[in-house]
């Protein structure tokens, strides 16, 4: 089991995110909209383990909201090792240091945050598309770029576990 503590951006930014995954799967990207059969939401990561009990991330983090009124401006397009595409938010002060929060409450409770979820490692973005194929590669990302940037607010919180279709709000 993998699971996410995901943080979900607002409808209007939600929409053009999924109008982006259709273009991509048009052109031949299988985007994550696509492979995940309309699980997977738009969304930003702030922490990733092998498993995260709802109940048991609920009390670390009680007290903080979890999706904080806070703006993102997705600037940027970038890629991952293996090929996976993703838009990336400026990385604001407010948004780094809320991730940092969230990690250091999880790890006090013992849970085990995947180290690219470290604060000094994590890099805040969201999906589009993995295995990417070479040969599209500049299309897609052209793609994106015709997108950008996307003003965004974040509006709720859930851990979710994609390859068992499974979500649980938390906000």
């Amino acid at each position: 089991m993998v699971a996410a503590l995901e943080v979900y951006v607002d409808p209007a930014a939600s929409r053009r995110i999924r109008n982006l995954w259709a273009a991509l799967d048009a052109d031949g990207v299988l985007s994550v909209g696509s492979l995940m059969q309309g699980l997977h939401w738009p969304h930003v990561s702030l922490a990733v383990a092998d498993r995260l009990e709802p109940e048991v991330v609920a009390g670390a983090l009680d007290g903080l909201p979890i999706a904080p009124p806070l703006s993102l401006t997705f600037q940027f397009v970038g890629q991952f090792l293996g090929r996976v595409l993703w838009l990336g938010p400026a990385p604001s002060a407010l948004l780094l240091a809320h991730q940092s929060t969230v990690y250091e409450r999880l790890t006090a409770a013992g849970i085990e945050v995947w180290d690219h979820y470290r604060p000094e490692r994590w890099v805040p973005h969201t999906t589009l598309a993995m295995r990417v194929p070479n040969p599209v590669m500049g299309t897609a990302v052209r793609r994106c770029l015709e997108v950008l940037p996307i003003e965004a607010d974040l509006v709720s919180a859930a851990i979710a576990d994609h390859s068992q279709g499974l979500r649980r709000m938390l906000t």
